[in-house]
Formats: C-alpha cells, structure tokens, sequence
C-alpha cells in the first residue's frame, strides 16, 4: 500500500536527516490520517485512490505555494518546495499523455463532453489529469 511505503520513506528521511523529504511526508501522512478517521465512521479503509487524491491534492498545493513563494522573491524556499513535490510525485502512478487520452475517446460510442468525463472519472481516476481530458476532448 502507498502509505506503508511512505511511512517506510519516512523513515529512511529521518535517519538520513533530510528534512525536506520529512516535510512533506509528514504532511500527507496527516492527510492520510485525518481520512483514514473519516472512513472509519463509515466502516471503510484507506484504499490506494484515496492515497493517490491525497498526494495530486497536496502537490497541487505545493505547485501553488511554489508560486507564491517565486512572486515574494523567495527562490531558495520555492526550490525546496519543489524539491518536495518531486519526492512525493514517485508514489503517482504513471499518468496518461494526450495521445493516450484520445485514443480512448476515439473509443467511445458516445463522445459529449458529460459523457467522457463520466468514463474517465470512473476508469482513470487518478491515472488522468482531468484538466487534459477537458482539453484534449475540446480540441477534438
């Protein structure tokens, strides 16, 4: 599971002094926590697509405050910051191109725009970046 690996991770970054890698993984070790409570009170578990939202949610925030830090003239800390966004990109699953995408839209009988993106929340979450299907399938 993609939290064991990353409590595992975790680890190596502690005895390795690394603070920059400790950072992040305790940030979505927290994450994880807080949703494995909210699955608990429905009776469910932390499955590896909850990991994967966690970790696309938390680099969408790191990318953000990346910028913020770029706009401030903090280059030093929004490298850091980028640093962690890389370390925590490995446990993402290879992401699908464009090309990818449209084949799979070429497949569908049905090609309206609430329909692929049906398809592809069902089929490919977190194997797709939403915002590319969107894109892609406008383009077509």
């Amino acid at each position: 599971m993609i939290l064991d690996e990353i409590k595992r991770a975790n680890m190596v970054a502690l005895k390795n002094k690394d603070q920059n890698a400790r950072a992040v993984y305790s940030v979505v070790m927290t994450k994880a926590m807080l949703e494995t409570v909210k699955k608990r009170e429905k009776n469910e578990e932390l499955t590896d697509e909850d990991m994967i939202r966690i970790i696309q949610k938390t680099i969408k925030e790191l990318t953000d405050e990346s910028e913020s830090y770029e706009k401030a003239g903090n280059l030093e800390q929004s490298k850091n910051i980028l640093q962690q966004k890389e370390i925590i990109s490995i446990y993402l699953p290879k992401m699908l191109e464009e090309a990818e995408i449209k084949n799979i839209i070429l497949s569908l009988d049905d090609k309206s725009i609430p329909s692929v993106m049906k398809h592809f929340k069902q089929n490919y979450l977190g194997k797709v970046d939403m915002a590319l299907v969107s894109k892609t399938l406008k383009e077509m």
